[in-house]
């Protein structure tokens, strides 16, 4: 997808494990949500394949008709309990300030509960001007085309199913649950290791358009 001429830059960002290793707090989550529904949960093996709707994570776990009144809880105690552990990704700061730079503008297109992707945002001081919630896959590339982004970066092959969609650049970062091939193999453009990569990218990128 390319820009219209005069349009403004927009850069679509995925947020766990491209911008944030919210790990920590999910396993955190997942851990008092065990204890407290007396449901076993493996919380380090949850915390190996994020991405996907939270209910389909919970429905691993419980059974149909306690999915959402489950996940319901799992919001309200993720807001007490995932914050403080999560830290922004090697680069976040960088990759999104490098948009800025370039006269553009950020949309954080994700498949977390949009409420606490605002709080996660404005906890690690990172500035989105479209936050977009609760989306997985092609559901993410309507949010992008909606929102005029040309490149998506993210680290799930959901992400990259979103940025296709939307005829937008797939940009692949390998810290999360997928490395460089299974990402190229998704349809990737491009596959960096991380986000300190994505400046230098970005500039390269818009000198060649």
């Amino acid at each position: 997808m390319s820009a219209t001429p005069n349009a403004p830059l927009t850069v679509g960002f995925d947020l766990d494990m491209t911008l944030l290793d919210t790990r920590p707090g999910i396993r955190a989550t997942y851990v008092a949500l065990s204890a407290e529904t007396g449901v076993h949960v493996d919380a380090d093996l949850v915390v190996t394949r994020l991405g996907p709707p939270l209910e389909q994570e919970i429905g691993n776990w419980f059974p149909a008709e306690r999915v959402s009144e489950v996940a319901d809880r799992y919001r309200a105690l993720y807001r007490e309990l995932a914050f403080a552990p999560t830290v922004p990704l090697p680069g976040a700061h960088a990759a999104v300030e490098a948009v800025r730079e370039a006269g553009g503008r950020v949309a954080v297109i994700t498949g977390k509960y949009e409420p606490n992707a605002l709080l996660h945002l404005e906890h690690s001081g990172l500035h989105a001007d479209v936050v977009v919630g609760d989306l997985w896959a092609e559901t993410k590339g309507a949010a992008l085309r909606e929102h005029g982004a040309t490149v998506y970066v993210g680290d799930h092959l959901g992400d990259i199913r979103g940025a296709l969609f939307a005829g937008a650049v797939a940009v692949g970062v390998t810290t999360g649950p997928y490395g460089a091939d299974e990402l190229r193999a998704a349809g990737a453009d491009v596959v960096l290791a991380d986000l300190t990569l994505f400046p230098a990218w970005l500039a390269a990128h818009l000198a060649e358009a």
